[in-house]
């Protein structure tokens, strides 16, 4: 795999996983609010980001699994951290949801 296409795929995940820890980030002013419905909602948008961050992650994996060399550089780390990250704020913003249903009740 070539420097570009490996460096597009780092940006997509960077893009998408960015734009899913926006979307939790949101969600956590509707849990202040109250507004518990449209946090689960937004959630499920970081989700959605997510899962084509993750894709693009998906065909890394296929391609190097199949024999395609690939090269490891600095930008594919960054996007792999930032993908970890954003995954793991949504599953701790899953459970502040319940934790602020259980506390508005």
């Amino acid at each position: 795999m070539d420097t570009e296409a490996l460096q597009v795929a780092a940006f997509e995940i960077i893009l998408n996983s960015g734009n899913a820890r926006t979307i939790v980030h949101e969600s956590f002013a509707d849990m202040r609010n109250g507004d518990y419905e449209q946090a689960a909602e937004k959630l499920a948008q970081a989700n959605d980001e997510l899962l084509l961050a993750h894709q693009a992650q998906t065909k890394l994996l296929h391609e190097y699994a199949n024999g395609t060399e690939i090269k490891i550089e600095i930008i594919m780390v960054h996007a792999q951290d930032h993908l970890m990250t954003s995954m793991t704020l949504r599953e701790v913003a899953l459970e502040m949801l319940e934790l602020y249903k259980k506390v508005g009740d």
